[in-house]
């Protein structure tokens, strides 16, 4: 028997440290190999961390609410992996559990390829038994096909037809992402039952949720007691409503103190990183912001015959569509909008830097505070999959199932203020971009069409800018290109 230890993993995301959320195990139990022992909050989302090894859990370093440092012991398992090393570096968290003698499984003291980790250990690397090519680990994946050597034992999937289908998962792993695993359990999922349609078999949100469909659909749907029960009565989850959420409530990881008589709301996390992101920002960079009223009854009419097409049956078709496609059309007119500032304070020097790509930030309020996620090189996308990338991206950030990656590069945002009945807003700078679109409600008002006074569809537009790199006039011409897209659509086909 020995005891292992394995430290917080720097998770990817280029973080110092992290929250504890809440341990998923107590020190005596017994652990196996990827079973989730603890919710950790970085910055950036809420994240599941399994285990590497298999044994008992004879010691946790960090109490729930802790801040802890990337590399600090995070907990104590023992094992009955004889020789093997008491101190685990952070990189054994992304490791396998015991590989074959001879592997390249790298532990504290032995070498391996690839670069470092924040706890001092390596990325631990298989070899492809056919070619010799090494593939990077990590926990719920394992080697690709040809390399079942240096995967470990692992339970035995149980039958489970009432999700998913094909054939059945016995005596494999189960290969699904961190994220993945916490939606599973929130919606009490098993995953042992479900066939993945990822990469070697690799299990996907999509993939829960549909088993969660699937079983939906075949459980009967509650009907009065004094109604007979029909048969072919099924729950659709999909049409479910979700529950309301109260704007400006009390979060729920508040404490009540008698002594204050105010409720004391912990700052870490996410709260604490967008707190420092907004202060940075307004007082590093000088904002500067122009407004501009739009006539946007084209557009609106528009949207409704592009709803209608067989392509886009089963999207959500908004506004905030057509205001996405301008912004990037006008970046690629303008590229110097899309570009940020990076200063080197210790060397005395600044430069701007300009993305080839435009990584589409959406600004959307989630449950644990505002986040921005991005859509990746959102101008290499055609209409309908923008319109997919923005509900798909909008509907994890509410839902909270957001992955780190999607909130790291962006490099433009818009903010839709208008959703919350707000005519227009002032929008503040997602640092280190250079600027912010916001757009406001979209409604019935006075204007002056062809000369005369009638009531036309008009949107508010605000577009924020650091002066450093964005002057007056780049700014004008960004946001007139916005609007003249949004009042006659032709000019975003005659402009992309």
């Amino acid at each position: 028997m020995s005891q292992r230890q394995f430290r917080l993993p720097d998770l990817g995301e280029g973080l110092t440290d992290a929250d504890v959320v809440r341990w998923l195990v107590q020190v005596g139990d017994s652990v196996t190999v990827n079973q989730p022992l603890v919710e950790v909050e970085t910055a950036k989302a809420v994240v599941e961390i399994p285990s590497p090894f298999a044994g008992v859990l004879v010691e946790i370093h960090g109490e729930a609410g802790s801040t802890m440092a990337v590399g600090a012991p995070l907990l104590t398992i023992q094992t009955a992996d004889a020789g093997q090393p008491a101190d685990e570096p952070a990189a054994a968290a992304l490791a396998p559990p015991a590989a074959a003698p001879g592997s390249d499984c790298g532990t504290a003291g032995g070498g391996t390829a690839g670069g470092g980790t924040a706890g001092g250990g390596r990325l631990p690397v298989s070899r492809d038994a056919g070619a010799g090519e090494r593939v990077p680990v990590l926990v719920g994946y394992g080697p690709r096909q040809g390399q079942q050597r240096h995967r470990s034992p692992r339970r035995q999937a149980a039958p489970g037809p009432a999700h998913g289908s094909g054939p059945g998962r016995a005596g494999g792993a189960v290969l699904a992402k961190p994220p993945v695993r916490k939606l599973a359990r929130d919606l009490g999922v098993d995953l042992t039952g479900i066939t993945g349609t990822g990469p070697d078999g690799t299990i996907s949100r999509d993939d829960v949720q549909a088993a969660v469909r699937t079983t939906a659909r075949a459980v009967p749907a509650p009907v009065p007691a004094a109604q007979p029960t029909a048969p072919s009565a099924t729950v659709a989850l999909d049409a479910m409503p979700p529950a309301p959420r109260r704007i400006g409530a009390v979060p729920a990881d508040a404490a009540f103190s008698t002594t204050t008589g105010a409720w004391h709301v912990p700052v870490t996390g996410l709260r604490r990183s967008m707190a420092q992101a907004m202060v940075a920002s307004v007082t590093a960079a000088p904002h500067v912001t122009e407004f501009l009223s739009v006539d946007v009854t084209a557009t609106m009419a528009t949207r409704e015959r592009v709803a209608a097409l067989p392509e886009f049956a089963g999207i959500k078709v908004t506004p905030l569509l057509f205001v996405a496609k301008a912004l990037l059309v006008a970046a690629h007119r303008h590229p110097m909008i899309n570009s940020r500032w990076i200063e080197d304070a210790g060397a005395g020097r600044a430069e701007i830097q300009v993305p080839d790509l435009v990584n589409l930030g959406i600004a959307v309020a989630g449950p644990r505070g505002l986040v921005v996620p991005n859509i990746p090189d959102a101008g290499r996308l055609d209409l309908v999959g923008l319109a997919r990338a923005l509900a798909g991206l909008t509907g994890s950030a509410r839902a909270d199932r957001l992955d780190p990656a999607n909130l790291r590069g962006g490099t433009i945002t818009i903010t839709n203020v208008g959703v919350l009945g707000v005519d227009v807003g002032t929008p503040i700078l997602n640092p280190p971009e250079a600027a912010i679109l916001a757009l406001g409600s979209i409604r019935p008002m006075p204007w002056v069409h062809d000369g005369q006074l009638t009531v036309r569809t008009v949107v508010q537009l605000a577009l924020s800018f650091d002066h450093r790199i964005v002057d007056g006039e780049l700014g004008a011409a960004v946001l007139a290109d916005v609007g003249a897209m949004l009042t006659d659509p032709t000019l975003t086909l005659a402009w992309s």
